[in-house]
């Protein structure tokens, strides 16, 4: 007789299809399409079956996710208490995602990255407004009818004020699936937030920063890789969003446009690239020696502020004139004439820096944002108009 094997998704962020569950040694898995979307590839489930055995979870449609590269010399995450995420053995192989893994503890969760919940975005949005530094301004509602909110951070108080300050705009999550991105957000929030650090002091006596931790809070409570609730990816919807299509990004580009923009910073997750990287606008048309230099130095001061951070490996620039102008960085970069980035973290591990038992993490995606506090004071500081 076997034991029983109980899986189940019916959570925030869940995503899994069970096929055959009878067999411990042979569990066979599907991830669900993104909805309205072909999408798929972010994976979220809950394990109930004996402790102190193996199992084995065959994710039989992995060959057609939407980046199956990211499957290459990828380890899935898991978590008996929902707090800390290791690693576990994974691998590719004949099309399909396979983790063997002994099971310490009756209940298990497995995941694509850390997941980070809404009911820790809500948190991370109440801690924020619980500083002087912070406004919180609800922008409108998602099709699901979640909260679009943005964080206004500033030293001095009143609106007139804060119109004063030159604006620094960051967003993450525009893909839900690239739960990464929150996390770094809430390390970044934590040190610009912090009155004893010099760096956020700083950064705080030149500019007002603009921070939308989860540009799409459906897509990530639906369990989503790419998309939102009627599966638009919002990260190509920056030329002519709709409120029907991609309200999301509506709502924060008319913030952006009553506010101006001088660094915009588009926080992201790859699938397959195992290192931390930028990409920049290098293609728009309005890009020449000035962006350049700009966009230069605030690379060299990203270097200086973590070794985590590298310019080795990351995407082709585009050639000029041919950029993508519906995608967030470079439609903020040519609409505004400012320094504006993608920062991508790898769902794998940085290979620079690389740890065994939790990969690229949490932990390390925190830090990463609070590291991302130096280049922006020293592109203030450096640019000053």
């Amino acid at each position: 007789m076997t034991d029983a094997v109980y899986i189940t998704d019916h959570f925030d962020s869940g995503n899994i299809r069970v096929i055959d569950s009878s067999d411990p040694s042979n569990v066979r898995l599907a991830i669900k399409h993104d909805n309205e979307s072909e999408f798929y590839q972010w994976f979220h489930f809950k394990v109930h079956a004996s402790a102190m055995r193996e199992y084995r979870f065959i994710i039989e449609n992995a060959a057609g996710s939407a980046y199956v590269d990211g499957w290459q010399d990828y380890q899935a995450v898991a978590s008996y208490d929902r707090n800390e995420w290791f690693r576990v053995p994974t691998t590719y192989e004949n099309g399909q995602l396979v983790i063997n893994h002994i099971h310490e503890q009756e209940v298990i969760y497995y995941a694509y990255f850390a997941p980070y919940s809404y009911e820790r975005h809500q948190d991370l949005l109440q801690a924020c407004q619980e500083s002087p530094l912070c406004t919180l301004k609800h922008l409108g509602q998602t099709l699901d009818g979640r909260d679009m909110t943005v964080a206004i951070i500033n030293r001095s108080d009143g609106p007139e004020a804060e119109n004063t300050k030159r604006p620094v705009w960051i967003i993450a999550r525009q893909h839900p699936g690239e739960s990464m991105a929150e996390w770094l957000i809430e390390g970044l929030l934590m040190r610009v937030l912090d009155d004893t650090d010099p760096v956020a002091s700083a950064i705080l006596n030149e500019a007002t920063v603009y921070v939308v931790p989860n540009m799409n809070p459906d897509g990530s409570v639906r369990g989503h890789l790419r998309t939102n609730a009627v599966g638009s990816n919002l990260n190509r919807e920056w030329l002519t969003p709709t409120m029907e299509k991609s309200p999301e990004v509506l709502l924060v580009r008319d913030m952006m446009e009553q506010t101006g923009v001088e660094i915009f910073l588009d926080i992201h997750g790859d699938e397959a690239i195992p290192y931390n990287f930028l990409a920049g606008c290098e293609g728009i048309p309005s890009y020449d020696d000035e962006h350049h230099a700009k966009q230069s130095y605030f690379i060299e001061q990203f270097l200086l502020a973590s070794p985590d951070f590298q310019t080795q490996h990351g995407y082709p620039e585009n050639e000029p004139g041919k950029a993508n102008l519906s995608m967030a960085t470079t439609w903020v970069g040519e609409r505004f004439k400012c320094v504006s980035f993608t920062l991508e973290m790898p769902f794998k591990d940085n290979l620079d820096l690389p740890d065994p038992d939790y990969g690229w993490s949490p932990e390390r995606c925190a830090h990463l944002g609070e590291a991302l506090c130096q280049p922006v004071l020293k592109s203030l500081q450096k640019h000053n108009k």
